[in-house]
């Protein structure tokens, strides 16, 4: 659309810088019959008088003289600048990914994972922006972090399952959870250049990578990724959280906030008031932080952590889902229930970055495969009722196939 305003205004600056030649050339021949006649009213002390209005020459001299200025300099005309945006974007949002692990023992699916996401990617790959949780370390090798003791787990999946991710659609992925550094610096530096490599954007550690900029179809979307582990970029300091929606909002069209956050197991699928804790640690304030970043620019955020699916809520026209769960964990976490809830929720927003419409898509995990067609939409079901029962006052309802619609005004 750009493109072809652009040469329409081009033509018509060129039109108009002929007319104004021909104007010129025939104005050029006037004058000196004008000087001629100028100088008999002199001799009779009858010089006629300047006019003050702007004659049909000096507009085009004018005009000449900016269309010049602008072939000169190499800038487009002025309505080039203005940048129209779609109608709708479509973002697919994931939770917890996780393609297998060679530690502490060898644990992958076969065909080195490229059947894993099957049944998924047909809608990740069509949507504008498709997001997730990249939960563990891409790399071959390298010592774990970690102790060995109850509830301490090192992930660790093979580097050339990377282009898995890229196949399936993925834009960005978060690496702010407790997982990214479970090999250290080392494997951290495996998992960016693997991702580097199938241009695929990140997020989320702290001194690493704050935020990630990504550009689809000519709209450009700042994405931001907090956790609640120390080397993550915290969701819990909320000063560090504005001063990077600040320096993003400026940057992007739209905003798209990723968290992990939440106290986990199959008793936490409802979402609290107030603060959560689990193992010690604040996994965070996830109503205030949600609706901290949309008072300050945000338009789109998803969440995961507590590996069970949670609420979802519309909150200033903006989309919020607490929780998606596992997606893709086919080996080294409990898949048993609702633990294996694996949807992906695919939202329309509109130019002003404002929820239209949405649809939860219903997927099942089964060990060592992936997810998996849910046909009863028992994932869609769970994610109606925690939303019913835990956000007050909602301006969306979710049907029992995962149908996504605003409540009319």
């Amino acid at each position: 659309m750009n493109t072809i305003r652009f040469i329409m205004t081009a033509i018509l600056f060129s039109s108009i810088s002929q007319f104004c030649n021909s104007i010129d050339k025939k104005m050029s021949g006037e004058l000196d019959n004008a000087e001629e006649l100028n100088m008999v009213d002199e001799t009779h002390n009858n010089v006629a008088p300047v006019s003050s209005e702007p004659s049909v020459r000096d507009i085009c001299d004018t005009i000449n003289s900016e269309t010049d200025s602008s072939s000169t300099s190499g800038q487009q005309p002025m309505m080039e600048d203005i940048k129209e945006l779609p109608d709708t974007m479509t973002i697919a949002m994931c939770g917890d990914i996780m393609m297998g692990t060679t530690f502490p023992e060898v644990e992958l699916p076969a065909n080195d994972g490229r059947d894993l996401f099957k049944d998924t990617k047909p809608i990740t790959q069509r949507a504008d922006l498709a997001v997730g949780n990249l939960e563990g370390a891409l790399c071959d090798d390298g010592k774990s972090r970690k102790g060995s003791g109850p509830n301490t787990y090192s992930f660790r999946t093979p580097t050339n399952y990377a282009v898995n991710l890229s196949d399936a659609g993925y834009d960005f992925l978060s690496v702010a959870n407790n997982h990214s550094l479970d090999f250290g610096e080392h494997g951290m530096d495996m998992t960016e250049q693997s991702l580097k490599g199938q241009d695929i954007s990140y997020a989320g550690v702290k001194g690493r990578s704050e935020y990630a900029i990504v550009e689809r179809n000519g709209v450009k979307y700042g994405i931001c990724a907090f956790g609640h582990n120390p080397y993550t970029v915290m969701h819990t300091n909320l000063t560090t959280v504005k001063r990077i929606l600040d320096t993003l909002r400026p940057q992007c069209d739209i905003l798209v906030v990723s968290f992990h956050g939440g106290a986990e197991g199959a008793d936490q699928n409802h979402l609290p008031e107030g603060t959560e804790t689990f193992l010690g640690e604040n996994r965070g304030n996830l109503r205030e932080f949600t609706h901290f970043c949309i008072d300050n620019g945000a338009d789109v955020i998803y969440g995961h952590g507590p590996h069970v699916t949670r609420c979802m809520e519309v909150y200033k026209n903006k989309f919020i889902v607490y929780s998606l769960g596992n997606f893709c964990t086919p080996y080294g976490m409990s898949l048993i229930g609702i633990k294996g809830y694996a949807p992906v929720v695919e939202i329309k927003i509109d130019r002003n970055g404002d929820f239209i419409s949405g649809q939860i898509h219903s997927f099942i995990q089964k060990k060592g495969i992936g997810p998996l067609k849910d046909s009863t939409n028992s994932v869609a079901k769970e994610m109606k009722s925690l939303s019913e029962s835990d956000i007050k006052n909602p301006q969306i309802t979710i049907s029992t196939n995962g149908e996504i619609r605003r409540i009319s005004k």
